[in-house]
């Protein structure tokens, strides 16, 4: 069953985001319909062999390979799907259904889902109210969609509540304290070098729009609504044990490419689409490569997994207790 009511919102109004500012869930639903449509291309999200190894690798760095393929998954606040289908494609799961507080998101994944040909339902859902029966699946995956909640250990709890005994959750691409604190100021400071030296003459064809950067900015302002949490690795494992999963472990990633990632992705959304040719492409995907496996083989060895930028969490649902 499909439920992708009620209808997106293409735009959001300056009167909405000033609403936002109060509410928290309609920041959420608004900031996502706005960037449904474009979402893919922003984040440079594909469903090829590149975002499958991607997806494929990051579960089984937190999770192992062990129970797959799972026969059912869900994905708490999908997005555009990009996370479940790529762990589809890549063999982890066999079924699949995305939820999430946005239904244009939700519009888009299953859309995305068709064009791929998987077998995918899609809901509209809040993750601290989540609209399926208990013990449904095998698997909850969700990525970059725990920061979001404003109530995280209620979504923790309605994830076990529909998993299944003995079924798993794995959340990925979560912010850390201090990763936030660096990605978000050198995001600000890529923007403001950007925007201001394409107004130089011999760079002007370099600047997009001017009402492309308002829009951009006021995407920015909701952004920083529906952005509610930054996680502490230990306090986020606290937070799943506390909901009642066991064999709970939180890993980390991404400091070095990090640090340059955060500067590219604001330098690409700051200019025009046309300049960023494929050699630009290859060279940003190139260096992102060689920088995570840095991180992997040897920071992550030496440097506190509190500094790295992305946490991973995954815990299972106890098993049923048998009565005698």
């Amino acid at each position: 069953m499909t439920e992708v009511n009620p209808a997106p919102h293409p735009h959001a109004t300056a009167e909405e985001v000033e609403a936002a500012y109060r509410d928290p869930k309609l920041a959420n639903v608004l900031y996502h319909d706005w960037e449904a449509g474009t979402y893919d291309e922003k984040w440079s999200i594909s469903y090829d062999e590149r975002c499958i190894s991607y997806a494929t690798d990051v579960f089984n760095a937190v999770a192992g390979e062990d129970g797959q393929p799972y026969p059912t998954a869900m994905e708490l606040g999908s997005g555009t799907g990009f996370f479940l289908l790529n762990l589809m494609q890549g063999g982890v799961i066999k079924k699949g259904s995305v939820t999430d507080l946005s239904p244009g998101m939700v519009e888009v994944a299953l859309r995305n889902a068709e064009k791929l040909g998987l077998d995918v339902d899609g809901r509209v859902a809040d993750a601290e109210r989540i609209p399926y029966d208990d013990n449904t699946f095998d698997l909850v995956v969700g990525h970059a969609v725990l920061h979001h909640i404003p109530d995280v250990p209620a979504a923790f709890r309605e994830v076990l509540r529909v998993l299944k005994p003995g079924g798993r959750f794995v959340f990925a691409g979560e912010p850390t304290k201090i990763g936030d604190f660096y990605a978000r100021r050198l995001g600000q400071l890529t923007w403001w070098l950007t925007t201001n030296l394409t107004k130089l003459p011999a760079l002007r064809g370099w600047r997009r729009p001017q009402e492309e950067l308002d829009e951009s900015s006021r995407a920015a302002a909701l952004e920083a609504v529906v952005d509610i949490h930054t996680f502490d690795p230990s306090d986020l494992e606290r937070k799943a044990l506390g909901a009642g999963a066991v064999d709970v472990r939180a890993v980390t990633e991404e400091f070095s490419a990090a640090l340059l990632g955060w500067p590219i992705r604001t330098f690409e959304a700051a200019v025009p689409q046309e300049k960023l040719t494929v050699a630009w492409r290859l060279f940003a995907y190139k260096a992102w490569l060689r920088l995570s496996a840095l991180d992997k083989k040897l920071l992550a060895k030496v440097l506190p997994r509190e500094l790295f930028y992305n946490v991973m969490i995954t815990g299972v649902k106890p098993p049923a207790r048998v009565e005698l």
